[in-house]
């Protein structure tokens, strides 16, 4: 099961624990379940986040 999988899992799980019930509790888990994923990818290495920071400040310098 990779980093990514997991971290989906417990985000949801989180999400769940935080709210539970109505389009509030939907909103919540979708956010933890979104950023989840997201920190899943960097630690299987799928994202680089030094470099979409470097992308980031050379945008910034235009």
């Amino acid at each position: 099961m990779s980093a990514t999988s997991i971290c989906l899992s417990v985000g949801i799980a989180f999400g769940f624990a935080a709210a539970f019930g109505g389009f509030g509790a939907f909103a919540i888990v979708l956010l933890f379940a979104v950023l989840s994923v997201a920190v899943g990818r960097w630690l299987d290495g799928e994202i680089d986040l030094k470099g979409l920071l470097q992308a980031a400040q050379q945008r910034g310098r235009r």
